[in-house]
């Protein structure tokens, strides 16, 4: 979480009487998280937010691709491949564009209990609201833009852009007339975190943290908002459940609290520069009890005589490591392109692709983005993935060229 907003009507204080006009009493939703230990956001509705019928259709447990004329209530979920213990590289510009708004274009690459990451290429704006009761889930934004529109207001974001949604929050993507859009999509079953080290005692991101309070976007409240959509779907214990509200979910007059989407755009991130090569924990963004996700940014290199900046061999035996790359050379790696996406499992040693190790000494820049994710529980490769992976990867840091790639 942030930081405290507070945004329209509210009574003095909370659990107390708050009315409307007309003496009508408002309904207040407590939003929690950790049951009545951890953050929370205090919402007032007009109506009461807890009246919702289920539909007849029964739950959707996965889905496939549906002709363009079907709109999918939800994704496809985690199809796990046998263990191969060799490094992997996913081609994701490859994937199509799905005929689907976000709710049913993501399509996951790699997966552990705790962890989901997928790529998600929508094309259409959500028609109904949806939640993901499941997980926290962190965008990054590689191309697109538009809105993300929830109870507690609007949140504009871009390309560059990391957007996070707390778990079950209601929300409705509205995209950006003509846009292309591709995303990473991290679901985590763990709350997604700004790191303790970057807070001080009472709660402010330390001056020495890599971004502040400042850099972040905030939902913009507009007051009740009635669209006209009262369908819904929920994303809980892998299933998709579809129902109807009764009202509008978006009939807030008011909130307060700590738990709400906001944005970071990566470009705020303050990189770390050392006299040698820092490990990559030095670019930590966010985390959670199983996994660290980092940004690597453009940003000088290494000073000291001789240093070695290209990233050096490395036995992480308790990490798998995933990179997306973005844009930019990457100092240690060939044959990798935008979308990109490798994966490095922990139990063999991995390391730079031959030469750039050597070729690194005097350079004084890099121009890399990219986005890395460090999980602690081991992943398995999904189906998905196996239809744009490049075969040659592995081999080739033996020392033969890589296959180019588009």
């Amino acid at each position: 979480m942030l930081d405290r907003v507070s945004c329209g009507d509210l009574p003095a204080k909370a659990h107390t009487a708050l009315r409307g006009a007309g003496d009508v009493l408002r309904h207040e939703e407590c939003f929690t998280r950790a049951a009545f230990d951890g953050p929370y956001t205090i919402v007032y509705h007009e109506h009461r937010p807890h009246v919702l019928y289920p539909q007849e259709t029964p739950p959707v447990v996965s889905s496939s691709p549906e002709p363009s004329s079907t709109i999918a209530r939800g994704w496809t979920l985690p199809v796990p491949t046998p263990p191969s213990l060799v490094k992997r590289h996913f081609e994701t510009g490859k994937l199509s564009r799905a005929a689907q708004p976000p709710l049913g274009a993501r399509e996951p690459m790699l997966s552990s209990g705790q962890l989901t990451i997928g790529i998600s290429n929508p094309s259409m704006t959500d028609p109904i609201y949806w939640s993901n009761a499941d997980a926290d889930e962190l965008y990054f934004i590689h191309e697109g833009g538009g809105v993300l529109r929830s109870p507690l207001g609007d949140v504009r974001f871009e390309a560059g852009d990391y957007l996070y949604v707390p778990k079950t929050m209601v929300r409705r993507f509205v995209l950006g007339d003509g846009q292309n859009q591709r995303w990473l999509v991290i679901e985590s079953t763990d709350a997604i975190r700004l790191p303790k080290a970057f807070r001080n005692e009472v709660g402010q991101l330390r001056m020495d943290a890599p971004y502040s309070h400042r850099d972040f976007r905030r939902p913009v409240f507009a007051g009740p908002v009635d669209e006209g959509i009262r369908n819904y779907v929920v994303k809980r214990q892998g299933a998709f459940f579809s129902m109807r509200f009764a009202e509008s979910p978006l009939d807030v007059v008011g909130w307060d609290g700590s738990v709400y989407p906001f944005v970071l755009p990566i470009s705020k991130f303050e990189p770390r520069v050392g006299a040698v090569h820092l490990p990559p924990s030095t670019h930590l963004t966010f985390e959670t009890t199983d996994a660290a996700i980092c940004s690597f940014v453009p940003r000088p290199l290494d000073f000291y005589p001789d240093a070695v900046p290209c990233p050096y061999p490395h036995s992480s035996v308790d990490i798998d490591e995933v990179l997306y790359y973005v844009s930019g050379d990457f100092t240690s790696r060939r044959g990798v392109g935008p979308g990109s996406i490798s994966y490095h499992p922990a139990g063999i040693p991995h390391g730079p692709h031959p030469d750039a190790y050597e070729n690194s000494v005097g350079a004084k820049e890099t121009s890399e983005l990219a986005v890395m994710i460090d999980a602690r529980t081991p992943l398995t490769v999904c189906d998905g993935a196996l239809r744009v992976e490049d075969p040659g990867y592995d081999q080739s840091f033996s020392g033969g060229a890589p296959r180019k790639t588009s």
